[in-house]
């Protein structure tokens, strides 16, 4: 079953100190630190104290752009390191963002009154979208193969996509209260999901149509998904602390992490062959190749919380750090 809905769109002007005066914390230096002979790490400062970045993705002008959870704001930081901060006027929390078929960067929100989608141009102008059903909780966001963007909604536990021109069309998950989260565009053509609670991948084609995959590891929550280089799709299991590999026929392998409670999140494709992934909760890079073996390398970040991650347009991983309040880059 799908439900279509054309919402009216909210043109919203960005205007500087909406949604009111945030103090920016004291300037504090760019760190870098070489972890191996190989392998350094750089950590750039967001300027809003306590911003908490959260979903991070290339955009069309080659610069990242990020979610600021805490603080109400898109940023967008320059291969080298240059940041700048749009305000979201509403009262929501930006989650995720990704890449639009249109040059502009799309991104989920929750708790806003106003917003459950927006649009962000490369020059700052926002526009908001909603979806049918109120406090939905939209999770991630994905462009799909049929230039829309599709998205997740966690309390509804639908999935759904929306035109660029804002008409949404929705689809029930059939595993009852399963809390689908991340999603990621398939080497396969098809839209790659994870339902949280009921712990199992779903795989959604364009039509809606979905099938749903247990995860062998009970109870392990995944957390990030991304196609691999080799034509499977992969993802994180922070409870099972393993990293998880599906081909598109649905065959799942399981990689233990060597270190304990490490606390996974997002997971990206390299390009250097590789998947790359964040660990929350000892605040490491962990690398993974197509085979398994597992390389994990520390961020000097005190209080780091590393939270998703994607190759970036200079060859280099970047990735979100919640708790340190950094953006931060990695050399594959």
């Amino acid at each position: 079953m799908r439900i279509a809905f054309v919402p009216w769109p909210l043109a919203m002007a960005v205007v500087a100190g909406c949604p009111g005066p945030i103090p920016n914390q004291e300037p504090r230096p760019i760190v870098t630190q070489k972890i191996t002979p190989t392998v350094t790490v750089t950590l750039f400062p967001i300027p809003t104290l306590d911003s908490n970045p959260g979903g991070i993705a290339v955009g069309e002008d080659g610069n990242l752009w990020f979610t600021e959870v805490e603080r109400l704001r898109i940023g967008r930081i320059t291969p080298t390191g240059v940041v700048r901060e749009f305000p979201i006027p509403t009262s929501g929390q930006p989650v995720d963002i990704a890449a639009g078929p249109d040059g502009n960067l799309w991104f989920t929100e929750i708790n806003s009154p106003t917003m459950d989608v927006g649009c962000i141009s490369l020059g700052g102008h926002i526009v908001a979208f909603r979806v049918p059903v109120a406090n939905c909780q939209l999770s991630h966001i994905v462009a799909g193969p049929d230039g829309y963007l599709w998205f997740t909604e966690s309390s509804c536990n639908n999935l759904g996509h929306i035109t660029p021109k804002g008409s949404v069309t929705e689809f029930p998950v059939p595993t009852a209260n399963s809390t689908p989260r991340d999603i990621a565009l398939g080497p396969d053509g098809n839209l790659w999901f994870l339902e949280y609670q009921a712990s199992q991948i779903g795989r959604s084609d364009p039509s809606g149509h979905i099938t749903e995959f247990p995860i062998p590891t009970s109870h392990c929550y995944p957390e990030g998904i991304a196609a691999g280089p080799d034509g499977n799709v992969w993802f994180t299991e922070p409870y099972g602390n393993k990293i998880g590999r599906i081909t598109p026929e649905g065959a799942i392998t399981e990689f233990p992490i060597p270190t304990a409670l490490s606390g996974l999140a997002g997971i990206a494709a390299g390009p250097d062959g590789n998947l790359w992934f964040a660990e929350m909760s000892v605040t490491q890079i962990g690398r993974i190749t197509t085979t398994g073996t597992v390389t994990e390398f520390p961020i000097p970040s005190e209080g780091g919380r590393p939270r998703d991650i994607v190759a970036g347009p200079d060859g280099n991983m970047w990735f979100t750090d919640y708790g340190g309040n950094y953006i931060g880059r990695i050399t594959p």
